[in-house]
């Protein structure tokens, strides 16, 4: 289990480093607008915890903006492994006392129940009445996230299996052949870049996310319809940097998961033409893409942006830059509580599973609040108002860089 701070790609920090140290940005270290305060919006996040106050600057390479002495930045550091040693070891406790159940067994039920609700919802689609057709959409629609969303979220941490043997398997099973997207690239980019790097810019700052020739109103609630038809084309393009092996049953798995879909509407659901089974493959795909992108922009985006040499320690970096959206029955079922309410949770313990990350919920939430480190939280209609508010600032400029603060 991954309890301890990674870096992955010190290197290819290095070179983006070098990219954000060399360009002014409006907001930037040494901006006073920005001392003590973490995110530019007025929501009701708690950024900067109660007891924090301006000081000076102190990344991973223990320096200090004054010329402060060394030791100074090396007793905050180790500080924060303390803090980060001590909350480790108790969710180590409560992860040791939980049995397979608690671990792995209830969100492999989730995904067992939506795997038996498929030929259901199927059937649905061959009644001519309306309500029963919709149910089917739903049914499919939910189904499909499910697997793709929290089957895949946790097959990229091995969060389903302790065997890593078991855990590759599960990983091309739901990235590749239910997602049709890559296994590599998925995990790569998503546990080693935006778990490593979180709010770092240029790596895990959620710039992926970012459309900027769109406007506000495009791409918060027309864009996502698109998702189930980028997603295999961002996959094919990203085959470019994975062995030719991976790549072809890559190749085999997306077509694979595709072409079963679209067989199943045509034989089992009843559909008479091609375009009809094209436009019920989308509307079943993108039945939940409008919160899925929501989600994925709302926790990270607008929370403190750090360069990649001035980024604080792990437990420092993640309470920071993480927010928490309220339990929502639908999406704790389709997109599980490590990408809704225990977003925080899940940064600081990857390879927890949503149910466990529930259960751990009390203790680290308590802890933060105790050594007061921030604990972001957030409605989900709060954060959809302030992105429509402050749209161009947040998603279309570059995201200003925030001066971390010291511990008084």
């Amino acid at each position: 289990m991954p309890l301890e701070d990674v870096d992955p790609v010190r290197q290819r920090g290095q070179r983006v480093n070098d990219k954000v140290s060399g360009t002014p940005q409006p907001g930037g270290p040494g901006d006073p607008r920005l001392q003590g305060t973490p995110a530019p919006d007025g929501s009701r996040t708690e950024a900067m915890a109660e007891g924090w106050e301006p000081g000076p600057a102190l990344g991973d390479r223990d320096v200090t903006a004054e010329g402060a002495p060394q030791q100074a930045g090396q007793e905050l550091g180790q500080r924060d492994e303390a803090l980060m040693t001590e909350l480790s070891g108790l969710v180590q406790k409560v992860v040791k006392s939980s049995s397979w159940w608690e671990r792995h067994g209830v969100d492999i039920s989730i995904l067992t129940c939506s795997f038996l609700l498929l030929p259901a919802g199927f059937l649905c689609l061959r009644s001519a009445q309306t309500i029963p057709f919709l149910a089917g959409v739903l049914t499919l629609g939910v189904v499909h996230h499910t697997l793709t969303v929290k089957g895949s979220h946790l097959a990229s941490h091995n969060a389903l299996t302790e065997s890593k043997s078991w855990g590759k398997v599960w990983a091309i099973f739901f990235i590749e052949l239910c997602s049709a997207f890559t296994a590599e690239q998925a995990t790569y980019n998503h546990v080693k870049i935006h778990h490593g790097y979180t709010n770092v810019i240029g790596l895990g700052d959620s710039s992926t996310w970012k459309l900027p020739f769109l406007n506000r109103y495009v791409y918060m609630f027309i864009a996502p319809l698109a998702v189930p038809i980028i997603t295999p084309l961002v996959a094919l393009n990203l085959l470019r940097h994975v062995e030719w092996k991976a790549a072809l049953r890559t190749l085999c798995c997306m077509f694979l998961g595709l072409y079963c879909h679209y067989w199943l509407l045509l034989h089992v659901s009843g559909f008479q033409s091609p375009w009809s089974t094209l436009l019920c493959m989308l509307l079943t795909r993108s039945l939940l893409a409008h919160p899925y992108i929501h989600v994925n922009i709302f926790q990270h985006i607008g929370l403190p942006m750090f360069a990649a040499d001035r980024k604080p320690k792990r437990i420092h970096l993640m309470s920071l830059g993480v927010l928490n959206l309220p339990r929502n029955a639908l999406l704790d079922w389709s997109f599980g509580h490590s990408l809704i309410s225990c977003h925080v949770e899940h940064h600081l313990f990857p390879g927890l599973s949503d149910n466990m990350c529930l259960k751990v919920k009390p203790i680290i939430s308590q802890y933060l609040k105790q050594k007061k480190l921030p604990y972001n939280e957030d409605t989900y209609t709060s954060r959809l108002r302030l992105f429509l508010r402050r749209y161009e600032e947040l998603m279309v400029h570059a995201p200003p860089i925030t001066e971390l603060v010291g511990i008084q």
